[in-house]
């Protein structure tokens, strides 16, 4: 026999397990009545932040809307209590796998339902106004980004006003060389001079136009940016998140108008137009030249001008497209929030606030896995053990005494012997005589 064998070190083995058993069974008995004390704390506080995220979403703050969200709230504090109660007490109970799993599923099945229920109002009444703010500051950029880029389009457009200088400066230097007779030997103000100052009046008119949209795109560039800067106070302004809501949208409509205005008041499409108009509307001057062979200077020269003319509006027409065809900003379009959608969808930058708002309504979970390796635990200790080793001295004592008295209502007393009935003496009876004559 070995020693792993020897009955008296399996005693002391099995005594040492069932002592510790004892002891984790002394630790829940005394954590017992603590649990659904804490469960219930915890389930208030569930139910408190729901009826917060419940009044977030109700638009009217009468007596029904409050009735409904607290009926919600105290159904929320119900489950979680409930369904937490159940787990706690059935899941560290149950021995087979199978089992097992089933209350596992169950429990990953009720704790999806408790954060599609609670917990996303939970954290949007921890962080739904700073989420609604997150939404107001997100819109600010993004008017930002639309009222620059619309401005960038505006200059831009307005920066045709050099190349547009430059192209008329041209023909005015053209027409310079023409009056002179150094460009088609002629001197004077002929029919090429009159072709050349033409073009060159067309273009000083729309140079003058481009000019004039200046102080229009500066204004409602510094108007944007107004109003950009009342959006952002706004944003960061300390008070209830709602009333500031209001004045946003209303801002951010009247921002909406400045960049639309503002891609209004980009003259690309307008240059673009004239640059066609530039060389397909020429009205050819009559020929003024006395000899056939000077007219005929003339017209060579006057092709020579149409030519250039060609070439220069397509340049223009180039330019102004480019400008046409830059990426216009993204239509922003400003809309209210509520708090809990807010949350949802900047859910990213309030990942604390989810943790708590999830963590309160599942921390029970971790208790239940306690519970249930505790369990597991108690009965690894006890395997092998028959009730008779399970038992403590208390429990020997008690049934000792249980014994005792079952046997003293149980036994039998022997009957006590009933004595003889004895006669009960009656009256004498009286002697009959005789009389004489009988």
């Amino acid at each position: 026999m070995t020693k792993e064998t020897d009955p008296a070190n399996l005693s002391r083995s099995q005594a040492h397990s069932l002592r510790h058993a004892r002891e984790l069974e002394g630790h829940l008995t005394w954590l017992d009545g603590i649990t659904g004390t804490a469960l219930g704390v915890l389930a208030v506080a569930s139910g408190i932040y729901t009826y917060l995220g419940v009044s977030s979403l109700l638009d009217d703050n009468g007596a029904l809307s409050f009735i409904a969200a607290m009926a919600y709230s105290v159904a929320v504090s119900v489950a979680i209590f409930v369904f937490w109660s159940y787990l706690l007490r059935l899941l560290p109970a149950v021995r087979t796998m199978g089992a097992r799993i089933g209350l596992f599923l169950s429990m990953c099945l009720g704790s999806l339902a408790i954060i599609a229920m609670s917990s996303w109002l939970n954290a949007a009444a921890l962080a739904g106004a700073a989420a609604v703010e997150q939404h107001l500051a997100t819109t600010v950029q993004d008017y930002q980004s639309a009222l620059e880029r619309a401005n960038t389009i505006a200059v831009s457009a307005q920066g045709l006003q050099r190349d547009v200088a430059r192209v008329r400066q041209g023909f005015e230097d053209l027409s310079q060389q023409e009056a002179t007779g150094n460009l088609s030997g002629i001197a004077g103000q002929g029919a090429v001079f009159r072709l050349l100052q033409q073009k060159s009046d067309e273009l000083a008119a729309l140079e003058n136009q481009i000019a004039g949209q200046q102080p229009f795109v500066d204004a409602a560039f510094a108007e944007g940016n107004a109003i950009l800067s009342r959006m952002r106070a706004l944003t960061v302004e300390a008070g209830p998140v709602e009333p500031r809501s209001v004045l946003f949208s209303e801002e951010a409509v009247r921002l909406a108008n400045v960049i639309t205005q503002l891609r209004q008041l980009s003259v690309a499409p307008l240059v673009v137009r004239a640059a066609q108009d530039l060389s397909a509307s020429v009205v050819t001057p009559q020929l003024n030249a006395q000899s056939a062979e000077t007219r005929q200077d003339q017209a060579a020269t006057i092709d020579s001008v149409l030519t250039v003319l060609g070439q220069r509006a397509e340049t223009l027409r180039l330019a102004a497209v480019n400008v046409n065809e830059m990426t216009a900003p993204e239509e922003t379009v400003y809309t209210p929030i509520s708090t809990a959608d807010a949350v949802i969808k900047y859910a990213a930058n309030f990942v604390p606030s989810w943790a708590g708002a999830i963590a309160i309504d599942l921390l029970p979970a971790v208790l239940v896995l306690i519970m249930t390796v505790t369990q597991a635990a108690i009965r690894a200790y006890r395997d092998g053990s028959t009730s008779e080793d399970l038992m403590t001295l208390a429990d020997l004592r008690a049934a000792m005494i249980a014994m005792r008295e079952i046997e003293g209502h149980t036994a039998v007393k022997a009957p006590e012997p009933v004595p003889e009935p004895h006669p009960v003496p009656g009256p004498k009876p009286v002697p009959m005589t005789k009389t004489p004559g009988e």
